[in-house]
């Protein structure tokens, strides 16, 4: 890594400029064409540095205020199929499979669902709980949302 590599870094990490063209506006920044910056980035993506570049949307600013998990109580022999389908929505966001607490916590697969109101989650979880057959699960809503901050690597 050079110094423009560092540079493209440090920019992108602290979000990529909201533009039409948001290469040109950083390639402007440290001095390089728009191509340049671009192949950089391929380059550090094929080589590892990058992981992967993605956005993150405040889901609060565009009106999606409802997010809850949704635990399903799903029979081992069938959770990879009913967790396929349920990340398949726009909705579920994350899906993945717990431990059962016998007695305790009997729900294995979580989803976490985002909707604009409650009952739009609510509706949500009773449609996906006809699809997918399974009628045992409960919602969670979250009460409040953390500060989300992206990771920051110094460069």
């Amino acid at each position: 890594m050079d110094d423009n590599d560092q540079a493209i870094l440090r920019i992108t990490q602290d979000g990529i400029p909201l533009d039409k063209e948001p290469f040109k506006v950083i390639a402007n920044q440290i001095g390089l064409t728009e191509e340049e910056v671009i192949a950089r980035l391929k380059r550090l993506k094929s080589t590892g540095v990058i992981k992967r570049l993605g956005i993150s949307v405040n889901q609060r600013k565009v009106g999606i205020v409802a997010n809850a998990v949704v635990a399903w109580k799903v029979p081992e022999q069938l959770v990879e199929r009913i967790g396929n389908i349920l990340s398949s929505y726009k909705e579920v966001t994350h899906c993945y499979e717990r431990v059962v607490i016998p007695g305790k916590w009997e729900h294995n697969l979580f989803t976490v669902v985002h909707g604009y109101n409650r009952e739009s989650v609510e509706r949500f979880a009773k449609r996906m709980s006809d699809v997918i057959g399974i009628k045992d699960y409960i919602i969670m809503f979250s009460n409040e949302q953390f500060k989300r901050t992206s990771v920051k690597h110094p460069l």
